[in-house]
């Protein structure tokens, strides 16, 4: 059964007001934080760490990304209503939500069956409408192309030709970029046919991107 009591509530706004001391700055983005119960999204047995901003273990040698970390690319993706997102990388299925709840219509990749499936169902009992797919994301999703807006949630050794070019002219794409030990974060913004624009916006630590354009484990 998923409860959402007031304490939990009272958690996320706690942790709302430190992820604005830490600098996140959209109110959009603040509200949604706000609104997705993250514990949702947690292995059962470890729930009172939900609201503690920190990253945790999941299924299939995942992390459930810090909230700052969620807020922090969030914002960058800049998403706004009725935006279509690609997300590569369910995980959990938290960062899917905050982006659903911001209004954007959400196509999501995963390679960890097992994560797949969880995320999955815990869409449709939140009843939550995310497209979702198992299988290698660093392809992108090409049937469903052009997308608003890409976001990674795993470490890409280098952002591929063919990801960029499932952005739409206007579109952003975020990803962790570097080694296996610290990426930067990357912003590549799509401004024509054949023109992008890249910046760099700090150092980050993701669990490693897999695939065909990924890290061979």
């Amino acid at each position: 059964m998923l409860e959402d009591s007031y304490k939990h509530k009272g958690q996320r706004n706690q942790l709302v007001k430190q992820l604005k001391a830490e600098g996140i700055k959209s109110e959009k983005v603040l509200k949604a934080m706000a609104h997705v119960p993250r514990h949702f999204f947690f292995p059962p047995d470890f729930q009172e760490k939900a609201y503690d901003n920190i990253a945790f273990p999941i299924d299939g040698g995942q992390t459930i990304s810090q909230p700052f970390t969620v807020a922090f690319q969030t914002q960058l993706l800049d998403v706004s209503k009725g935006d279509k997102v690609l997300e590569i990388g369910t995980g959990s299925g938290y960062q899917a939500a905050i982006l659903k709840v911001l209004g954007a219509e959400v196509y999501t990749i995963e390679t960890v069956r097992e994560l797949y499936t969880s995320s999955q169902d815990l869409f449709k009992k939140l009843g939550l409408e995310i497209f979702s797919q198992y299988g290698d994301g660093s392809n992108g999703w090409t049937e469903k192309a052009p997308f608003d807006k890409i976001i990674l949630t795993a470490a890409a050794p280098t952002i591929n030709n063919s990801l960029a070019e499932q952005l739409k002219i206007g579109g952003r794409l975020v990803a962790p970029v570097g080694s296996r030990d610290v990426q930067k974060m990357i912003l590549v913004q799509r401004i024509g046919e054949n023109e992008y624009e890249r910046s760099t916006h700090g150092n980050f630590t993701f669990v490693p991107l897999t695939g065909s354009h990924g890290w061979k484990i």
